[in-house]
């Protein structure tokens, strides 16, 4: 499978390169092996991960402490909004 390819547009020329997990340049070749079915995950594949060596029971304590403090600010903002609203004549 090709890992790039360059084409001229009216106004630049592009280089569009596979980045794994997000596109993947494919030429008939190759869709022809695939029997001309064209879902993307047969040619992007799967991007790569970082090692995660943080314990999950950690991990799970820290995300969820995170994701209530931004609970904690989404329910402000959503407070001053609906008073700027009301400012201005609009009740939420």
């Amino acid at each position: 499978m090709r890992t790039s390819i360059r084409f001229q547009t009216p106004m630049k020329l592009l280089l569009i390169e596979n980045i794994k997990g997000f596109c993947a340049v494919a030429d008939t070749a190759e869709i022809e092996k695939q029997n001309y079915i064209l879902t993307p995950g047969r040619y992007v594949g799967i991007e790569e991960q970082e090692e995660d060596d943080e314990p999950f029971e950690e991990k799970m304590t820290r995300l969820t402490s995170e994701l209530s403090n931004m609970f904690a600010k989404s329910h402000e903002l959503e407070d001053e909004i609906r008073k700027k609203l009301g400012a201005i004549g609009y009740e939420v």
